[in-house]
């Protein structure tokens, strides 16, 4: 079954949810590349795995995290060209997460391949600190760095209430950018896991909602007859 929303789905931010969903999210990004990337590229899935801590009361717990990113790499001498990442609740509310995630990106710029950064959470502070003010009035975006300008940032924006945009996703400086349109790469994220069936949607979920958001969520859901 489809989502119930036009876009991006805040239920899916549960922390019991989030790992699956991101799995699923690289995985059809994955296989929405397959068929457009030209022959002289090759994609593959990558984990990134850091044990993270968190105090609980006199001791501290520590967790080894493992998450999934994409590369997209020349197939003549196996140069990373472009790191495609989808950030996770812990990179933006965990230190040691937040430090993995901002090592994995450094990695890709150092060898000069371009950055793409899809969040698509409602909470935690944005990865990239010197976007906050073009993220204000949004929900959620996809940030792409080019190489070498390592400092031009081109952010894509998307609200609740919409549709996920499409993004270009660069490739090297001799071919053309390749469209990504992220709401088709979720439908299919979204379906593959069969997210609808895991989902409670007569409950609020644990995504911060403004007022605003919650009416109108609440309003959609009656609408599809999802709340009692």
């Amino acid at each position: 079954m489809p989502s119930p929303l036009p876009g991006m789905d805040p239920y899916l931010e549960q922390e019991t949810l989030w790992p699956a969903f991101q799995h699923q999210m690289v995985l059809s990004l994955y296989q929405y590349l397959l068929p457009v990337l030209v022959d002289r590229y090759r994609a593959r899935v990558v984990q990134r795995s850091y044990v993270s801590e968190q105090a609980l009361f006199t001791s501290i717990l520590r967790e080894t995290q493992t998450e999934p990113y994409l590369e997209i790499r020349q197939r003549s001498d196996n140069r990373l060209i472009v790191l495609v990442d989808v950030v996770s609740p812990i990179n933006k509310r965990n230190n040691q997460g937040r430090i993995a995630y901002h090592a994995t990106r450094r990695d890709a710029q150092n060898v000069h391949a371009a950055v793409v950064e899809i969040d698509l959470l409602l909470a935690g502070q944005p990865m990239l600190e010197n976007t906050r003010d073009a993220l204000a009035d949004c929900d959620y975006a996809v940030t792409v760095i080019r190489s070498p300008n390592s400092n031009r940032h081109e952010i894509t924006t998307a609200s609740l209430q919409k549709r996920l945009p499409r993004f270009r996703i660069p490739l090297a400086s001799d071919d053309r950018d390749t469209v990504i349109d992220l709401q088709t790469v979720f439908v299919r994220s979204y379906e593959q896991g069969d997210f609808a069936g895991k989902i409670d949607y007569r409950c609020d979920p644990t995504a911060p909602l403004s007022d605003q958001h919650r009416l109108w969520l609440d309003e959609t859901l009656r609408q599809q007859k999802l709340r009692s």
